[in-house]
């Protein structure tokens, strides 16, 4: 096996498992937010995001596999992470793949204290990122194309889902995405 094969497959194989932990994670959080009485939301578009990730993430092992890494694009998907680690730590056992609205004050600290979404900003910059960390520029395109009418759609049920909560505010969200 080449060394850009070693280096995509590594590459490739992170996010896999990266993915499969998070779903976990969303799995069990999911379960334990609606024991504490959430109620999930904005749920009829759940399916066509759960598409678009899988759909992603095969076509980056189809067409991705064997290339060369581009050591710009890594790095910048390194501090993406980063970003995803605060995410994370900062939403807690909040923390879901699905809208949950919870009767409690939303989350005010890591970044959701300067932004609203930053998890659906740092999807975003992923979709497009780690393809063009392994030279696929058409299929970052794609996919932040076919991710834009989706997160528009997530959001706005998302605001809505909290705005008839009561928890409006610029603290953030009572879920991740």
């Amino acid at each position: 096996m080449s060394g850009s094969g070693v280096a995509s497959g590594l590459l490739l194989g992170f996010v896999i498992v990266q993915r499969l932990a998070e779903l976990a994670l969303a799995r069990h959080n999911t379960v334990r937010l609606r024991a504490r009485g959430a109620r999930e939301v904005g749920s009829t578009h759940y399916p066509a995001i759960v598409a678009l990730h899988v759909a992603w993430l095969g076509g980056l092992v189809l067409f991705g596999y064997g290339r060369t890494v581009q050591p710009f694009w890594l790095g910048v998907f390194v501090v993406l992470q980063a970003l995803r680690a605060w995410i994370l730590v900062s939403l807690g056992p909040r923390w879901t793949t699905r809208i949950l609205v919870l009767d409690e004050p939303l989350v005010a600290r890591g970044p959701y204290r300067f932004m609203r979404h930053p998890n659906y900003a740092l999807v975003a910059a992923e979709l497009a990122v780690l393809p063009l960390a392994l030279g696929l520029p058409w299929f970052a395109l794609v996919f932040t194309l076919l991710n834009l009418p989706l997160m528009a759609i997530r959001i706005r049920a998302e605001d809505r889902a909290l705005a008839r909560a009561g928890t409006t505010g610029f603290s953030g969200s009572a879920t991740r995405h």
